[in-house]
C-alpha cells in the first residue's frame, strides 16, 4: 500500500473542506473539492508534489469554485460525476447566485458509478450517490480505507436535500445502502466539518436511528 498522508485546507465563504492527497513515495497530489482560494491551494500542493488531477464530489459552488483555474494552472483534468454536469455550469442550480459569486464551472471528465480511476498511484473507486444533488459521488480508496464523502454524509450528520435536484430519501438510501456497506474502519473525510468513520456513524448518525427530527444537517 502507498504512503500516504491528506491535508485539510478550509475554504471559501461556508468553510468548504479541500483535501490533498499526498501519495508520499511517487511525490504526486490529488486535490478534492477546491471549493474556493485557488491561490491557497496552489502554494499547498506545489509543497506536498506533482498535482495529477482534481476530484470533485458534487457540483454545488462551494467544491467546484477554484477547479477551473487549478486544473489549468496544473494542466490536469477535473472529474465530476455525470448527472451534475448541468448543475455544475448553472449559477441558479450550483448555488453561486445565493451568495452572489456567480460560478461557471468547464467540465473535463465525466465519472460514473463503480467507475475506478487512477490517480497519483491510488485507485479510487467511484461511487453514485444522489440525493444532496442528482449527480452527487464519493471516492472511496478500498486499499487506504479512505472515503471521500462531500455532502453526502458528515459526522452525525447527512447533507442537505432542499437545494436543485436534492432529494431526502434519495439521500437518505444512498448512505445506507452504499456508504455504510463499506468497511466500519473506513474513515470519513466530508466537505464541511470533522472527519468520522463508517461505523461510528451506523451507531450515533440520528438520520438512522430513528431520531431524523433530532439531527442537525450541514
Amino acid at each position: 500500500m502507498e504512503e500516504y498522508k491528506i491535508s485539510c485546507l478550509t475554504v471559501g465563504m461556508v468553510q468548504t473542506n479541500c483535501y490533498l492527497l499526498q501519495n508520499v513515495s511517487k511525490g504526486k497530489v490529488v486535490i478534492v473539492d477546491p471549493g474556493a482560494e485557488a491561490e491557497k491551494i496552489s502554494l499547498t500542493a506545489k509543497k506536498m508534489g506533482i498535482v495529477s488531477g482534481i476530484l470533485l464530489t458534487h457540483g454545488h459552488f462551494d467544491h467546484i469554485g477554484a477547479a477551473t483555474e487549478l486544473a489549468e494552472k496544473f494542466h490536469v483534468n477535473s472529474y465530476l460525476g455525470e448527472g451534475d454536469f448541468a448543475l455544475a455550469k448553472d449559477p441558479k442550480l450550483n448555488c453561486s447566485n445565493l451568495f452572489g459569486c456567480l460560478c461557471n464551472y468547464s467540465q473535463d471528465v465525466i465519472v460514473s458509478d463503480k467507475e475506478q480511476l487512477n490517480l497519483g498511484g491510488f485507485t479510487f473507486h467511484v461511487i453514485h450517490t444522489p440525493g444532496h444533488t442528482i449527480g452527487g459521488v464519493c471516492y472511496y480508496l478500498p486499499s487506504q480505507k479512505v472515503l471521500f464523502s462531500g455532502d453526502t454524509l458528515f459526522f452525525q450528520s447527512v447533507g442537505r436535500s432542499d437545494f436543485p435536484t436534492g432529494k431526502e430519501e434519495v439521500l437518505l438510501n444512498s448512505v445506507k445502502e452504499k456508504l455504510f456497506s463499506l468497511p466500519d474502519e473506513t474513515v470519513v473525510y466530508p466537505g464541511h466539518g470533522s472527519q468520522t468513520t463508517i461505523g461510528y456513524e451506523k451507531k450515533n448518525n440520528p438520520f438512522f436511528l430513528g431520531k431524523k427530527e433530532s439531527g442537525i444537517r450541514v
